[in-house]
């Protein structure tokens, strides 16, 4: 336990340039006591002790506004930085050496049964307000930028950014060029494709007329009609 404790508070020390002394991480920092919370619910879950676990759990929550599933499973050495807001599901599990920021949620998309949640690779770091939704795996060694929306899969070595997010660079080489300038017009892109399609129709009106004998065109009322009785306006 004293292991765990001091691998965790080293960790910290060497993570956040904000931290000046043992006693602060100890009983300032949120991260170091949601981790020390989250250990014990853990074993509670484990030794099928599961309402004094999610109790513990939800204590946590209470202390330190972060919500760690207590059958989730977590490596060494995890930091969470500021952690307002981060939510851990059930199922997902965390590598050695990971970062999570604030608000960042690893987290399922529906009900579904058995594994639910992502699997974090080690030295993975997450930023802030970020969410992976869904049972697929973030390689070793990868980031994904703050706000990101990821659905799926990422390579080791990788960095991922957007909504949905997209690798954007593995192994420290870009991948992907993105054009910031020659952008195109959504609005306009949707006026191109009703016109299309009004084209479309309006071709289709003809050759019908044609093949038709029964069917014409008023040229001087613009009505469509068949028979004498049947009115399209």
């Amino acid at each position: 336990m004293f292991t765990r404790w001091k691998e965790d508070i080293q960790c910290i020390k060497d993570r956040d340039p904000a931290a000046r002394s043992t006693l602060e991480i100890m009983f300032l920092y949120p991260s170091f006591r949601a981790v020390r919370m989250y250990r014990r619910a853990h074993w509670c879950y484990v030794h099928h002790l599961f309402f004094l676990a999610r109790w513990i759990s939800q204590r946590c929550v209470r202390k330190t506004n972060i919500e760690i599933h207590p059958g989730a499973q977590i490596g060494r050495r995890f930091f969470i930085d500021h952690g307002t807001g981060v939510v851990i599901g059930e199922t997902a599990v965390i590598g050695d050496d990971c970062i999570l920021y604030q608000g960042v949620t690893l987290g399922g998309t529906g009900k579904d049964h058995g594994k639910r949640h992502p699997t974090l690779g080690n030295n993975v770091l997450v930023g802030a307000g970020a969410k992976v939704l869904g049972p697929f795996k973030i390689g070793d060694n990868s980031n994904v930028a703050a706000g990101s929306i990821v659905l799926s899969e990422i390579p080791p070595n990788c960095t991922a950014v957007g909504i949905p997010a997209k690798v954007i660079k593995q192994d420290g080489i870009r991948i992907d060029r993105l054009d910031q300038i020659h952008v195109a017009d959504p609005v306009e892109l949707a006026l191109s494709g009703v016109n299309a399609r009004l084209d479309m129709l309006e071709e289709e009106m003809s050759d019908a007329s044609n093949a038709c004998p029964r069917l014409r065109l008023r040229e001087h009322e613009k009505d469509l009609w068949i028979d004498r009785d049947f009115w399209v306006v």
